[in-house]
């Protein structure tokens, strides 16, 4: 993918400001080109993107489980005595 400065690196002149040094200075019409070409290409990375992400998932269908136990139990199996973090608090 292109970084923004090289959408617009034929583009770019120096021009002098009174009493300044040299700046770079874009065209509006070289800017708004610039700008739709990024967006262009914004487009077709979305789109291929898009696409990879849509053969992956066809690729590796996930199977739902059979019981929702079989995700996480809700509780845990053995009836173990709840304790306080910190005793010296707790009394």
């Amino acid at each position: 993918m292109k970084s923004a400065a090289e959408y617009l690196k034929g583009h770019v002149f120096e021009a002098r400001r009174p009493r300044r040094e040299l700046q770079p200075v874009v065209a509006h019409a070289d800017a708004v080109q610039a700008i739709e070409q990024a967006l262009a290409d914004a487009e077709k990375y979305r789109y291929l993107l898009m696409r990879a992400l849509r053969h992956h998932d066809d690729a590796q269908p996930t199977a739902a489980p059979a019981r929702l136990a079989d995700i996480r139990p809700a509780f845990p199996a053995t009836e173990a005595p709840v304790l306080p973090m910190y005793p010296a608090l707790a009394a």
